[in-house]
């Protein structure tokens, strides 16, 4: 039934309805063709001129050389984006889901208990976290400026898909803030021990309840609003409210553009295939630094004059911007930077930085080469672009 099925799609492939030629389908055809055809061809083409020669030039396939005799470039080339393209595209959608207009649809796997507050007991509950992520890197935020370190447990996840049975999330045994006290050797292993038959991505944050042995939330928002409100055995953490009752309201509102614009619309930059979805998302990663840099024109921080959840939602996309969201991502453009174009936010994030030690909640280094590293589809070379330190940015 395999074999039928793959010649029946082979045929819808290259006839329509109607019984006429399918062209797009025909050049889609012959771009998976060529494509896993040249494949192979590549081990010989890297291999062979240096086995031989070590002074030889490596000149790829040497198809327009050779191939263009015979057939017209534009045919060769033509026909070898169209097969990259649509490997491109296939990657892409395994690793962020498309709509058809090319747009990413962030997916929901989200897992929580009835819990809206904790309890106060110190060791109880455990959060997992890794560097590179934005939306630990909030959890974290709130951690260290509450200072319920000592109350609330915290391993760092280290990022290496290659080691992960399912996702990207391992932990490291031999490092005692990257070790699992429930002994799992990766993130996947964990949601299955406290979710049995757990289906989805298995993704952090995540906050579980060590005395129960279950998972209590892997949604960022949700973690960091029973953080506030986790009563710790530290007096000063009571001096900081993240979300006080009088800008509830604005809070909220402020919380949803942000996401929109900022949070998730660098994401839909980085992850769009289609040129109309990304100008969309794009604009929407400018209007949204604008509103920023308008909002901290007259005001110390994003809701007012002090320091909320907003904020929270706010730094950790601010902080990868210039390092990896404007240049890998293009979002707003590729040439845009923070420090550069918008004063008024860049002057909130050294401030930030300074007044609340922010440098003990990110490595911004590792958190930007990361994105270079792991989203192969958006860097299939693997270069690593020279590491951008706070300095760089002008934070130190």
């Amino acid at each position: 039934s395999t074999s039928c099925c793959g010649n029946n799609s082979i045929t819808m492939m290259l006839i329509n309805d109607d019984g006429s030629s399918n062209n797009k389908g025909y050049h889609r055809l012959v771009s998976v063709a060529v494509f896993l055809f040249l494949l192979p061809s590549s081990v010989v083409s890297f291999f062979g001129p240096f086995a031989s020669d070590n002074n030889a030039l490596d000149k790829g396939f040497n198809l327009l050389e050779t191939a263009s005799k015979v057939v017209p470039q534009g045919r060769i080339v033509q026909t070898a984006k169209g097969g990259l393209n649509l490997v491109w595209n296939r990657m892409m959608a395994e690793l962020a889901p498309q709509d058809k207009s090319g747009a990413y649809q962030r997916p929901s796997y989200t897992t929580s208990t009835a819990v809206s507050s904790l309890s106060n007991e110190r060791g109880r509950y455990h959060v997992y976290v890794g560097n590179p992520c934005p939306w630990c890197h909030r959890v974290r935020l709130v951690l260290a400026l509450r200072s319920i370190t000592s109350d609330i447990g915290m391993t760092m996840l280290e990022d290496n898909p290659m080691k992960a049975s399912r996702g990207g999330w391992v932990f490291d045994d031999t490092t005692p803030n990257k070790r699992d006290p429930l002994g799992c050797n990766d993130l996947r292993e964990l949601y299955d021990k406290l979710s049995p038959g757990y289906k989805g991505r298995c993704t952090a944050p995540l906050l579980i309840d060590l005395k129960n042995q279950k998972m209590v939330s892997n949604e960022s928002s949700d973690i960091i609003r029973m953080l506030n409100s986790f009563a710790s055995s530290s007096s000063s953490s009571d001096n900081l409210d993240l979300y006080p009752s009088e800008l509830k309201d604005t809070i909220d509102e402020t919380n949803e553009w942000v996401y929109t614009l900022l949070n998730n619309g660098c994401y839909r930059c980085g992850f769009a295939t289609k040129q109309g979805a990304y100008d969309e998302a794009s604009q929407d990663v400018r209007s949204g630094l604008e509103k920023c840099e308008s909002i901290l024109s007259h005001q110390k921080y994003i809701t007012g004059t002090v320091f909320t959840e907003s904020d929270v939602f706010l730094l950790p996309t601010l902080l990868r911007y210039d390092g990896a969201y404007a240049p890998l991502f293009r979002a707003g453009g590729v040439h845009k930077r923070i420090q550069a174009d918008y004063p008024n936010v860049h002057e909130y994030m050294k401030r930030c930085w300074n007044e609340f030690d922010l440098q003990t909640t990110i490595d911004i280094q590792d958190a930007t080469s990361s994105y270079y590293k792991q989203l192969f589809p958006l860097n299939p070379g693997g270069l690593l672009p020279t590491p951008i330190t706070p300095n760089d940015i002008g934070l130190e």
